[in-house]
């Protein structure tokens, strides 16, 4: 059994801003999957399919973005999931934007959603895909806030749609044949 975690922060205000690019994956994922994401469960609105004969749980922590590791971790206990059975799906702004990294493990890289769940788990080791957003372009001196809770721009949303595609591709990847196999398939990009 696997747990596809997408972090985001609920609400009609952050729905389509790069912070919420985990949540839009796991959108995409349930629908290449043939299901929905809709019970409220562990502070998280989860759906159930399956892959490759593996039961697999989505999830969209309710938390709000900092706090995404309580519900990581009780998601986490209440399945009896293991850590290298969980991914993690996230907007990142050292990567550019489109650009995909998929690790099996590694630091938050000061995502606050990344470092709750670690702080949570006691550990970094677990599945993570990152997409990337950029930078903004204007130096805001270490208050990146702003800039991934705002709207991605038309000028950049096909860019991003097209990762949050690669992205759900890459989680059934791994479901599907390994981790090693998605990042053979998707770290090149």
């Amino acid at each position: 059994m696997y747990l596809v975690v997408g972090l985001g922060n609920p609400g009609k205000e952050y729905e389509f801003s790069r912070h919420n690019t985990g949540f839009r994956t796991l959108d995409r994922l349930s629908k290449n999957l043939g299901t929905g994401i809709s019970k409220g469960l562990c502070q998280a609105t989860t759906g159930q399919a399956a892959v490759a004969g593996k039961k697999v749980i989505l999830a969209k922590p309710q938390t709000f973005m900092n706090l995404s590791g309580d519900s990581v971790l009780e998601l986490l206990q209440w399945f009896k999931i293991k850590n290298d059975h969980l991914i993690v799906i996230y907007d990142d702004l050292d990567l550019d934007a489109g650009k995909l990294r998929i690790r099996a493990k590694g630091n938050s890289g000061g995502h606050k959603g990344v470092e709750s769940i670690i702080q949570k788990l006691g550990t970094s080791e677990f599945i993570r895909i990152r997409i990337g957003i950029g930078k903004p372009a204007v130096n805001l001196q270490g208050d990146t806030s702003e800039y991934v809770l705002s709207k991605v721009p038309k000028e950049e949303s096909e860019i991003i749609d097209r990762a949050i595609l690669s992205a759900a591709e890459a989680a059934a990847e791994i479901m599907e044949n390994g981790l090693e196999s998605a990042m053979n398939k998707y770290n090149i990009q």
